[in-house]
């Protein structure tokens, strides 16, 4: 029960600036379950009798398979590194990160190079005498997305097992039990929960996913919403789509909190036990390798390899001043979009924070929400209120006397650098809330006492001391921007482009040679955070 006093007691301005803030990145959320009330489109009835099934089996099968794929990539290859010694560790400790680098269309386009006619791989079976493989079917998608997804199982894995797993040996030696029992009896079990989590940003990247499945003929709920809103021209069967898949992902969710929650077993806190690595045998040692050898091999070395032929032989045409351009408007958005994102984190991290009202303490996870929505669904749910809002903004302009008849927002960087906001504030949420977790209250009350107000003790004491956390969090927003697709192709102004944008066009023009040299710049800036990301964990383990 609410009490009505206790709130209007509580309540003060970091109360309703935590409403607004709130409002504000959930606006697209609400926007799109109410445009649902206004019916479907007209052919709604004819897409659920024909296709939704096809669409809504493809994205289960996709998931499923990935999930699984990934999880015997990432899992025992994170369990190598982590326990064994063996020759290339400590480079494959950041090369099985390294594939996060490159975007799972990118990715696509690559392999179906490799196994097109002439392709490296395709004239490798044939020297083999194994027939010609078809990847551009589901199965193929299948691997296209688990060679590129699972570091994300990698990285919670490993995470666990250096934490965790000297502690819990320890233990289980003293009770007889050793090697593989010990595995899967005890180390497995108490990682499952962040291992899950893990593997939900895999599921939430495969729901999210339109580039691989456009390119490879995979019919998806994604490329559904695409097809209803552009070629069918139906908004409201978009938004029809846009409402499945986004229940989709509520019920993977909800699966996570669920089986996360139902582990009254878990770690609190890091052990202080070091996990000694095992010295193998030599025959071990080699398995180790290829297990820790065959993710970087397919979901980095062939891929950069088939660009780095592809852009030798097209870089002539493609690196002109127009690919200059594009380069400069692909930085400087994701640039722009991820510094006002760190600034929108912060404000979702410190005004629940400092307000009174406790009703509003839980806040953040609402404003966290967009992370876990497919960057299509996103899309149209931020399309919704801004054009709402430029027809009002014309209708006074009419009213006025005036004739402008330019939208000011949709279709435009504002509604763009909006989206994103909303869709990669959870990225920087976790290092930055992190970073703010370890300094703790005791710096803020002692700068109060000393006659400081909340925004001199925020501005002089704590942003000071979360620059590396702000840092962390700024790259890699900025790699994630650099990467999205599917909301940057509804979103983006006319005259606009982006490197991903460059190169899924060159893919679907039948250039994909010349998708060599964009697909290039964007692993090349995702390199830095991910060598940054494995320098945190192992200075954390």
């Amino acid at each position: 029960m609410f009490n009505l006093k206790t709130i209007k007691r509580d309540t003060d301005k970091w109360s309703w600036l935590t409403v607004l803030l709130v409002g504000f990145v959930t606006l697209p959320i609400f926007a799109l379950l109410f445009k649902t009330f206004s019916g479907p489109g007209e052919s709604w009835s004819h897409l659920l009798s024909t296709v939704l099934g096809t669409y809504t089996l493809n994205s289960l099968l996709l998931v499923l398979g990935t999930s699984f794929f990934s999880l015997v990539l990432g899992v025992p290859s994170a369990w190598a590194v982590s326990r064994y010694h063996f020759p290339g560790k400590k480079i494959f400790e950041w090369l099985l990160i390294v594939p996060l680098t490159i975007p799972s269309y990118i990715t696509a386009y690559a392999y179906a190079g490799l196994f097109d006619y002439g392709g490296t791989l395709s004239r490798m079976g044939h020297f083999l005498g194994v027939p010609k493989l078809d990847i551009l079917n589901l199965p193929g998608l299948v691997f296209i997305l688990s060679i590129s997804l699972y570091p994300y199982v990698y990285m919670a894995s490993r995470a666990v097992f250096l934490y965790q797993s000297g502690r819990l040996i320890e233990a289980s030696s003293l009770l007889g039990a050793k090697g593989i029992k010990t595995l899967f009896r005890v180390i497995l079990p108490m990682a499952w929960p962040a291992i899950f989590g893990g593997l939900l940003l895999v599921i939430m990247e495969v729901l999210n996913d339109y580039g691989a499945a456009k390119y490879y003929g995979v019919n998806t709920l994604t490329t559904g919403i695409f097809r209803a809103w552009f070629a069918l021209e139906e908004p409201n069967t978009a938004v029809f789509l846009s409402v499945i898949l986004l229940l989709l992902v509520l019920v993977f969710v909800l699966l996570e909190r669920w089986q996360r929650g139902s582990r009254s077993y878990q770690m609190t806190a890091k052990s202080n036990i070091r996990l000694q690595p095992i010295y193998p045998s030599k025959t071990t040692k080699w398995w180790l390798f290829s297990i820790t050898f065959v993710p970087v091999l397919f979901g980095f070395l062939f891929p950069v390899f088939q660009l780095l032929k592809w852009l030798g032989t097209t870089w002539e045409k493609t690196a002109s001043s127009n690919y200059l351009i594009i380069a400069f408007q692909s930085v400087g958005i994701a640039l722009l979009a991820s510094v006002l994102t760190i600034l929108v984190t912060l404000l979702v991290i410190y005004f629940p924070k400092w307000n009174r009202l406790k009703l509003l303490k839980g806040s953040t996870k609402l404003a966290t929400l967009g992370y876990a929505i497919p960057g299509a669904v996103l899309a149209i749910g931020v399309m919704l209120p801004t054009l709402q809002i430029d027809r009002w903004l014309l209708l006074a302009n009419y009213s006025s006397g005036g004739n402008g008849t330019i939208l000011l927002l949709n279709g435009t960087i504002i509604a763009l650098v909006y989206a994103y906001i909303i869709r990669f504030l959870a990225v920087g949420f976790k290092p930055l809330q992190a970073s703010q977790l370890k300094l703790g209250a005791s710096l803020s009350e002692s700068s109060k006492l000393l006659g400081k107000n909340t925004l001199q003790t925020f501005f002089k004491i704590e942003v000071p001391l979360l620059k590396t956390g702000i840092f962390s969090a700024l790259l890699l927003v900025f790699v994630d921007i650099m990467k999205e697709l599917p909301l940057t192709l509804i979103l983006k102004p006319y005259d606009v482009n982006t490197l991903a944008v460059k190169a899924y066009e060159f893919a679907s023009d039948e250039l994909i040679m010349e998708s060599a040299l964009p697909s290039l710049t964007i692993i090349v800036a995702g390199l830095i955070p991910v060598l940054f990301l494995n320098k945190l964990l192992l200075n954390d383990s």
